[in-house]
């Protein structure tokens, strides 16, 4: 595909203070002429309106296109010698009122940028989707690609007689011959180029009304089979529900479709009344957890939110994309938490979400949540955990420091003040001040401006059973010595029985490098004493001493999922900090996690001691390490309740962890049967994930693989029989998977993806040592030649963080050490340099704690 203009924010400065945009109309034609689903292009004719304050000034609309047949502005034909799609269409001599025509021919997609096309393996019926975020409507359309040049559209679609076409407006009218239709919508809402969507295939449709809302779930007919539409409309339904009873305004459109398909990229995109969802993460062709589920509807009801902000009132520019996204995130957990049948969202907010931030914010690449977007190509790397996590970490934290009423007071004056508009932080921050009486700018400002985390290490001393002295000692790393406030509960436990009983929360202010707690002196000594509780503030805890000790034995005694998942976090962090060998954690998960009754800290636990093993752990230690996951996830998996979520997470862990002959037997039985755990439905995902796991393993080859598919053959069997072979511990085969993964002619992105996924594992170092060199040999020439989300994930996955050693870090400093290479290029693989400098580190940590227990026997 074409690569497209990389946007500045002076450029588009400029452009919003001379043009508005008022309407556009879009004609495409989707067939081939003959009322066939068209292959590689599509053609659209693009009529604009907007006016100019300056006229006989000049301006460019961008134009991706494979080819422009004729252009003309009010009129006159433009001359086309210097259009190209990465800089766009020159426009001059503009008058105060404008209308702009551009007839061209676009390619379409196969990396899930612009209008993706899929074909369904199971039927052959051709399925389309739009995915224009953050400037790929210019992949489908002549546009002034920018968040603040909203305008109406009015799209006339041709497509094939028996195709659904879907788009943010409703259909007007629809005019049908015997091959083909011409489906025209109704005039859209005022909105960002970047929400308008496209969708079209023979959809599998299920509709209800609700709240006089047209709800609407779209999927492959192959798929609709498992669409789930009883729990995915109630989690629509309670989050119209709560989102309209909190934000004052009512959601602005008739209808609101949600689309489930193939080959997406991201998780989901919130277009407005068409947001599209990740079919392979988010329908479930097989038994699945509530881990699954609760992530499903925090999704849902992300993309919900961003229907008002976002949507209604829009970023002016990407340097706010973090409150867009933060915002969404925050609302998405609190309206889970308040309205769902996930009460304990907000711990899986701090077990998964937290934990992505926590990881992102320290790595030297690290930024502030508001950063300065000099241009678009910055943004596009910018969608990380710090944009979405920690910016939501830090809405949660001036909730808690001015009060949910006045929170939600303040959003919305926004919402009703700025409807329709674009808007930047202040404007938001005015409306809080107003409500809660407090000036949050400089706490705002002191939490968005800076980047990296703080650590809170408690200070005890104690007499006689009693506190003589309490205090909170926060300190920040070198590079980034920001000392921030925090709003923080100190809960106290005692140990009664086998359980951790909160005695008293005490909620204190933290300002400066050390904080006194007086309150406490005299007090009884806890057994715990737990710093953040109930997880208002972004920052790492420490515990001391006792409080440690107490949690070791009796972590699973915590009543509260969310005391229970601070200790996990802090325990997992003292491993990424070099303060707990990896050794010891996997003596804390196999002792604490079993016991362990929340599904998303099983989950997300048991994904930290793979990478403790896997990463941070001494060589020495591996084959041990996953002995001893194994053992404990077989056991936990046996004990579990039969069909349960539980023994299905356990059983999971336990073919990823199997590397004995004994339990690789195992798995391999279940293939045919034999030694099924009672309950344990051995089909779709979990099936795969037994064959990829053998693959690895080497103990199925590329026949068996390839009979595996042949009884799936579906969008998610192709992909994961892909993912199977990549991991398949054969030169030959790795050197395949390589030459297709570095070819000029990129694979579709769900192929590139699995490739990617399965050519690195743990047991595999040798084999990828040959292809550290590789990576930085290609990885100027990927960027240059591909598409921003396919450039990033095959630096992203293709990075060799298996390959821990100073050599590796050696090789990244070589490259990074060469002028030329991309500002966002040189991020990545920054990145990449510092999770295997962490990895080495946390090693070594390892390595000292065995030689201390060698030196002991």
């Amino acid at each position: 595909m074409a690569l497209v203009r990389n946007l500045s924010h002076v450029e588009a400065i400029d452009r919003a203070r001379l043009i508005t945009v008022a309407a556009y109309d879009i004609t495409v034609d989707l067939t081939d002429g003959r009322g066939a689903p068209a292959d590689d292009t599509f053609r659209t004719i693009t009529e604009v309106a907007f006016t100019c304050t300056e006229p006989g000034a000049e301006t460019f609309a961008q134009v991706a296109a494979r080819a422009v047949r004729a252009a003309s502005l009010n009129g006159r034909s433009l001359d086309l010698s210097g259009w190209s799609a990465d800089k766009g269409l020159a426009l001059s001599d503009l008058a105060a009122v404008n209308t702009l025509i551009v007839d061209a021919d676009y390619e379409f997609s196969s990396t899930g940028q612009g209008l993706h096309r899929l074909v369904d393996p199971v039927d052959a019926e051709v399925y389309l989707y739009s995915q224009f975020q953050a400037q790929d409507a210019q992949r489908v359309y002549a546009c002034f690609d920018q968040p603040d040049l909203k305008a109406v559209f009015t799209w006339h679609v041709t497509a094939p007689a028996h195709w659904r076409v879907v788009s943010n407006a409703v259909v007007e009218r629809v005019e049908r011959d015997q091959t083909a239709q011409v489906v025209h919508f109704a005039e859209s809402v005022r909105m960002s180029t970047y929400i308008t969507a496209l969708c079209a295939g023979p959809f599998y449709e299920v509709r209800e009304m609700h709240d006089g809302i047209d709800l609407g779930l779209l999927a492959r007919r192959s798929m609709g089979q498992y669409l789930e539409p009883d729990d995915l409309f109630a989690t629509t339904r309670q989050g119209f529900d709560f989102y309209h009873a909190q934000f004052g305004v009512r959601y602005p459109l008739p209808k609101y479709d949600q689309l489930f398909l193939p080959e997406f990229n991201k998780g989901a995109m919130e277009n407005f009344g068409c947001v599209v969802n990740a079919e392979q993460t988010f329908i479930f062709r097989s038994p699945v957890t509530d881990f699954e589920y609760e992530q499903r509807a925090n999704t849902l009801l992300h993309e919900m939110a961003h229907m008002w902000f976002g949507n209604l009132v829009t970023m002016r520019w990407w340097d706010d994309l973090w409150l867009s996204e933060s915002f969404a995130e925050w609302a998405s957990h609190w309206c889970n938490t308040e309205a769902t049948r996930f009460t304990d969202a907000w711990t899986t907010f701090l077990s998964l979400h937290k934990s992505w931030a926590y990881r992102q914010d320290q790595l030297s690449t690290t930024h502030p949540v508001y950063s300065r977007m000099d241009d678009v190509a910055a943004v596009e790397v910018n969608f990380d955990g710090i944009t979405y996590a920690k910016g939501a970490s830090v809405l949660k934290q001036i909730v808690a420091y001015v009060g949910i009423d006045p929170f939600v007071a303040a959003l919305r004056q926004y919402f009703a003040k700025h409807a329709w508009g674009n808007t930047t932080l202040s404007d938001l921050l005015t409306e809080l001040a107003q409500t809660s009486g407090r000036d949050v700018t400089p706490f705002a400002a002191q939490w968005l401006t800076t980047a990296q985390v703080n650590t809170l290490h408690p200070e005890i001393e104690s007499d006689a059973g009693a506190y003589r002295r309490v205090a909170i000692r926060q300190t920040a790393p070198m590079d980034h010595p920001t000392l921030r406030r925090h709003r923080i509960g100190v809960g106290l436990y005692d140990l009664v029985g086998a359980e951790l009983v909160r005695r008293q929360i005490v909620h204190v202010d933290i300002d400066g490098p050390v904080t006194e707690l007086p309150e406490l002196i005299g007090l009884r000594t806890a057994d715990v004493l737990l710093l953040n509780d109930d997880d208002h503030s972004y920052a790492k805890i420490r515990l001391d001493s006792r409080s440690l000790a107490t949690v070791v034995d009796h972590i699973a005694g915590f009543g509260s999922s969310l005391a229970r998942g601070l200790c996990w976090a802090a325990a997992w962090d003292m491993v990424r900090d070099g303060e707990m060998a990896s050794r010891d954690y996997l003596a804390l998960v196999a002792s604490g996690l079993p016991q362990e009754t929340d599904i998303n800290l099983i989950t997300a636990t048991l994904m930290q001691a793979r990478t403790a093993i896997g990463q941070y752990a001494d060589p020495e230690w591996h084959a041990p390490g996953w002995e001893l996951l194994a053992t404990v996830s077989r056991t936990a998996m046996l004990e579990a309740a039969p069909a349960s979520g539980f023994q299905l997470a356990w059983a999971r862990s336990f073919a990823f962890a199997a590397r004995g002959e004994q339990d690789l037997a195992v798995l391999k039985g279940w293939l045919t049967g034999s030694g099924v755990p009672t309950g344990l439905t051995v089909a779709g995902d979990l099936r795969w994930h037994i064959i990829q796991m053998l693959a690895a393993a080497g103990r199925v080859g590329a026949a068996e693989v390839a009979a595996e598919h042949a009884a799936d053959h579906t969008a998610t069997g192709d992909r994961q029989a892909e993912l199977a072979l990549a991991m398949l511990p054969d030169g030959a085969a790795k050197a395949a998977v390589w030459e297709a993964l570095t070819a000029s002619q990129q694979p579709p992105n769900w192929k590139a993806r699995a490739m990617l996924i399965g050519f690195q594992h743990p047991s595999q170092r040798e084999l990828l040592a040959p292809y550290t060199k590789r990576y930085f040999d290609v990885a100027a020439r990927i960027w240059a030649e591909r598409d921003s989300e396919s450039a990033q994930e095959f630096m992203t996955f293709a990075y060799p963080r298996f390959d821990i050693s100073e050599e590796a870090i050696a090789y990244a400093e070589r490259w990074l050490a060469r002028d030329g290479h991309p500002a966002p290029l040189r991020r990545l693989v920054i990145e990449g340099k510092d999770a295997v400098a962490r990895a080495l580190a946390c090693r070594l940590r390892d390595t000292a704690a065995r030689q201390v227990a060698v030196a002991g026997s």
